[in-house]
């Protein structure tokens, strides 16, 4: 089993910055890759990043140049670095992380979610 636990939302202004947190429990070694996704009021919930155990990360179109996902392994700790914050952002963001134990399959784990509001 994996436990994620978030830390880093809260209120900014438009063109602020926030810095996201994960960090993972339990059984980390079986992770392959961590992401976090967003849900906004009325809508779909959206993966906005992703990043695999090889370092490679892959971004959604809007927050391409504007956000960042990073990882400190020997943490097991992820990280989201929003920068030129936009009112489109406010969202509750999740983090997720995508395991696989040889024999019997993969399964997922979300984080509780932390709420991220841009005002105009």
């Amino acid at each position: 089993q994996v436990q994620l636990v978030e830390f880093g939302g809260g209120l900014v202004h438009t063109g602020g910055s926030l810095r996201l947190s994960c960090a993972a429990s339990g059984s980390t070694k079986n992770i392959y890759a961590m992401a976090w996704f967003r849900q906004a009021p009325g809508k779909q919930r959206e993966v906005v990043a992703s990043i695999t155990s090889a370092g490679e990360a892959n971004y959604e179109d809007s927050v391409k140049g504007r956000f960042t996902i990073s990882r400190d392994s020997a943490k097991n700790t992820i990280y989201l670095q929003m920068n030129n914050l936009k009112p489109e952002d406010t969202a509750v963001y999740y983090c997720y992380s995508g395991s696989l134990v040889e024999g019997e399959g993969d399964y997922s784990t979300w984080g509780q979610g932390t709420q991220v509001t841009v005002s105009s």
